[in-house]
């Protein structure tokens, strides 16, 4: 065994492995959601809705004045949102509790705030990812900007965005589907949701009509800010080797293709050309 490895397991023996010490990092922030639990449930179910959108009204008002496009929109809107994180999830968790008859469990409310950051949580089928996503999904929708959850079919975008719109509507927000058979119209709306559920490919192909349309108006997505990706091993990895290509109308002749086509011919080499083998 090299020295490294060895040192690798005495670091872990006595100190934990960086996946424990970013868990227990955690810890405190799970504390201070259950400390509010008896209060959010005491609440009545129209004071439930009107406290998230008292957060997100909040948030909103602290981002009025930043610009999505701006490199230091990222770091802006984290600030914003990482004080919201406690009363977001509480009142989630709640209205999960009520109205699906499903509480998060204290690890499900750690892979919510792994998902908000941005990174991976590996979960088992059968360990409520479906309900896990309903965390950083509602506290990234309190910036009214929209959030993209991704899934490898129509059927599971459908079934997810059905049985998690209790818990969504209980809270004041909308819900869209994104799936094969909508037309523009149809679509536009529901990107215009808070939530939208959808495959990769439906949003992969929108995005490419969307940079074909001549008018702004005439897109149905709004803009890319926050989306979660379920299955992400097989969509970022597997499918990923499989492009999205579109095409459409070419705008100009090819008759030039043709004449040049009968001119190639008759170039002699060295005279008319030259040849680079390298390139």
């Amino acid at each position: 065994m090299e020295a490294a490895q060895i040192l690798d397991r005495v670091v872990a023996r006595f100190i934990g492995t960086k996946h424990e010490r970013d868990i227990k990092k955690l810890q405190p922030v799970i504390a201070a959601i259950n400390a509010r639990e008896a209060e959010v449930q005491s609440l009545s179910d129209e004071n439930l809705k009107t406290r998230f959108a008292e957060l997100r009204k909040q948030v909103q008002e602290e981002l009025k004045d930043a610009d999505p496009a701006e490199k230091a929109y990222k770091e802006q809107l984290q600030k914003v949102l990482e004080p919201a994180i406690v009363p977001a999830f509480a009142l989630v968790r709640e209205a999960g509790r009520r109205f699906l008859n499903m509480r998060h469990f204290d690890v499900q409310l750690i892979g919510g705030i792994v998902l908000h950051e941005g990174k991976i949580s590996e979960m088992k089928t059968g360990e409520g990812k479906t309900l896990v996503a309903t965390l950083p999904a509602a506290l990234n929708s309190l910036s009214g900007r929209g959030v993209h959850i991704v899934t490898v079919n129509d059927y599971l975008a459908r079934r997810d965005a059905e049985w998690m719109s209790p818990l969504y509507k209980a809270l004041g927000l909308t819900v869209g589907v994104i799936v094969h058979d909508l037309d523009d119209d149809q679509r536009r709306a529901a990107y215009g949701a808070d939530i939208t559920y959808g495959t990769n490919n439906e949003f992969g192909f929108d995005y490419l009509r969307d940079n074909m349309k001549y008018d702004l108006t005439h897109c149905v997505q709004r803009g890319h800010h926050f989306a979660i990706v379920d299955e992400v091993d097989s969509i970022l990895i597997d499918e990923a080797r499989t492009p999205l290509i579109i095409s459409g109308p070419s705008e100009e002749s090819t008759d030039k293709y043709a004449k040049i086509d009968k001119i190639i011919p008759k170039l002699i080499q060295d005279i008319d050309y030259t040849l680079d083998e390298k390139h």
